[in-house]
């Protein structure tokens, strides 16, 4: 009891205002959360407090509707974007991290642009380049224009966790015998595994949430999530609110369990920790 009241005590005025500010943030975003399922759930919703019933069928039409269709190409493009930006984002980290060469700074410059500009400056020159190579409205032209931004953001993660690995390391390695692919696999690999655990987690939150580029490229056969959503959304003769909030739950459905099995893996702490190896 004393312990409790010495600690309120020690309350400050910005730590009140710190704090109550975060809880009226949480309560903000869970009342939003909870009133779209609630809503998705709903067989009519009016006003007031409450919906006048529930159902589940919304969610059974929202499928038929080309939300599972959507899903699967959704967790297609995804998976595809971050195995091929992992497989060229974290050599090229390495090899920035520890090459020397005139124009690097320009480099680290042009690579910063897709990531720090508003896709919407680079999508329409995007979208008409791949639908003059063929690729427009196909899953792989999907996978393409979403590797613009997402390539880079490897490459920026994995420089400062290639930083920390100290040179000596790769020096007795090398020593041994190991030639370069077997020191990125065998030597390298398992110490750069939170930060590529960590930049797969981010390629994959910015793929589920990407719009404008997989907008402008995709089709109706290869539309991911988001893009289905906004459709249905947009549409002022589309479906009704309970059917586009099902849609909605299946897109906060499949974030939430990718984030769960991501955070298995991936200590958010590892990417601002600097700890030299």
């Amino acid at each position: 009891m004393s312990r409790t009241i010495s600690r309120l005590g020690k309350l400050t005025f910005t730590s009140v205002i710190t704090w109550s500010a975060a809880a009226c943030f949480i309560l903000v975003l869970v009342s939003l959360f909870a009133s779209v399922v609630l809503e998705a759930f709903s067989t009519e919703w009016r006003g007031g407090w409450w919906p006048a019933g529930f159902t589940v069928d919304w969610f059974a039409e929202a499928w038929h509707a080309g939300v599972g269709d959507a899903l699967v190409t959704t967790v297609q493009a995804a998976v595809a974007v971050v195995v091929i930006a992992l497989s060229v984002g974290v050599p090229a980290g390495y090899a920035l991290a520890r090459r020397s060469f005139p124009g690097k700074s320009v480099v680290v410059l042009l690579l910063l642009l897709p990531v720090m500009l508003p896709p919407l400056t680079y999508a329409v020159q995007l979208t008409a380049l791949l639908y003059r190579i063929g690729l427009g409205g196909s899953l792989a032209g999907v996978i393409i224009a979403n590797l613009v931004p997402t390539v880079p953001l490897v490459v920026l993660i994995t420089i400062p966790f290639v930083q920390r690995i100290s040179p000596e390391i790769e020096n007795a390695a090398r020593v041994f015998g190991a030639n370069t692919f077997r020191l990125l696999v065998r030597v390298l690999a398992p110490l750069l595994r939170p930060g590529i655990f960590a930049a797969a987690m981010l390629v994959m939150v910015r793929m589920l949430g990407s719009f404008e580029l997989t907008f402008f490229v995709a089709n109706q056969q290869s539309q991911t999530l988001v893009v289905t959503l906004y459709g249905a959304a947009a549409d002022p003769a589309g479906p009704p609110p309970p059917l586009i909030a099902a849609m909605a739950v299946f897109y906060m459905g499949l974030a939430v369990v990718l984030l769960i099995a991501g955070l298995r893996y991936v200590n958010p702490a590892d990417a601002v920790t600097a700890r030299r190896i």
